[in-house]
């Protein structure tokens, strides 16, 4: 039986690059997508020509009902789910002070990268649950350098939303790992995607990428290879993890 794939926000970035990496393991790969359809399509496309094969469905991995509705669609175009990738984040579109955050923004990010995230890993536990029926499965929840610095004056917000993350991945693994699922988390450094530019930051790639330790920033690739190692059973002795994909940056 092939792999059965969500990977949100995976029109782009490390999100793309994942669903690419798994199209050409075979698998069946969902691509979610928020507003970038062109984008979206493109990534079914390449995963195809691996070998594998996708779907595009757009869903607001900030909106429940879209969240329940991106698994539902997963289940009747591929059947069993065996995998997630929660890869879909947002940010600001400017660096902020403490004193310039507000609640409304702060809690659309909150949506989206924390209760989000939660609510994918509900909707795939109910899948790939043995208590439930299922054959198990693995899931990989993307966090940020963030979650550990803070990321003081740029977006503590963020930081906070990814911190949650590594605490909810923590608890998850826990809770389901004798029911079969592996839930695990990857924490990427500075990575060449269009994050930066989304949020007011477009040449922070020229500007410090060679003040890192490593010299240069990472490549969406890179952290995919990751992803996709964490949900094979290569992996299987890892779960409750969290990895830093970072070259060491801190």
């Amino acid at each position: 039986m092939a792999e059965v794939v969500i990977v949100t926000g995976a029109s782009t970035g490390i999100g793309a690059s994942t669903a690419r990496l798994l199209g050409a393991a075979g698998a069946d790969v969902v691509v979610n997508y928020k507003s970038s359809k062109e984008a979206a399509e493109g990534v079914v496309a390449d995963v195809e020509a691996a070998g594998g094969r996708a779907i595009a469905v757009r869903a607001d991995m900030g909106v429940e009902a879209d969240i329940v509705r991106l698994f539902e669609e997963t289940d009747k175009a591929f059947g069993p789910l065996t995998g997630l990738v929660n890869n879909a984040g947002i940010n600001t579109p400017k660096l902020r002070a403490i004193e310039d955050y507000t609640f409304q923004e702060t809690m659309e990010i909150l949506a989206v990268n924390t209760a989000g995230v939660l609510i994918a890993c509900r909707e795939a536990v109910k899948r790939m649950s043995t208590k439930h029926g299922g054959k198990g499965g693995a899931i990989v929840n993307i966090s940020s350098i963030g979650a550990l610095t803070g990321s003081p004056s740029r977006f503590i917000h963020y930081g906070g939303s990814k911190a949650a993350v590594d605490t909810m991945t923590m608890g998850i693994a826990a809770e389901v790992v004798r029911d079969g699922i592996r839930v695990n988390a990857i924490r990427p450094g500075m990575v060449d995607t269009p994050i930066h530019a989304k949020s007011g930051q477009a040449d922070r790639l020229k500007e410090f990428a060679s003040k890192t330790p490593l010299g240069r920033a990472g490549r969406p690739e890179e952290v995919a290879e990751a992803i996709v190692w964490m949900l094979s059973d290569k992996a299987s002795l890892v779960t409750g993890a969290i990895l830093n994909v970072m070259g060491a940056q801190r």
